[in-house]
């Protein structure tokens, strides 16, 4: 990956500038998938149950109410 982002800032291809700056400031998180082979899915797993069981009853009024449910069902 390494040689890869020296290639293409050797090469000057503006095109590739914002894949470049990604890579640097996701770069320890990158490496980390392939060390650990762990990602963020089920983080974003759950933030998809929240959003469904919010969805389901049309927004939240009591926010309270809401974090207890949530407990009872996920937790």
């Amino acid at each position: 990956m390494t040689h890869w982002y020296k290639d293409v800032e050797q090469t000057g291809f503006k095109a590739f500038n914002t894949i470049a700056n990604t890579i640097t400031i996701n770069y320890r998180s990158i490496l980390n998938y392939f060390i650990n082979r762990s990602t963020n899915a089920s983080a974003e797993s759950f933030n998809a149950k929240i959003k469904a069981f919010r969805a389901q009853f049309r927004g939240v009024k009591n926010v309270e109410f809401f974090l207890f449910r949530l407990t009872r069902i996920f937790a």
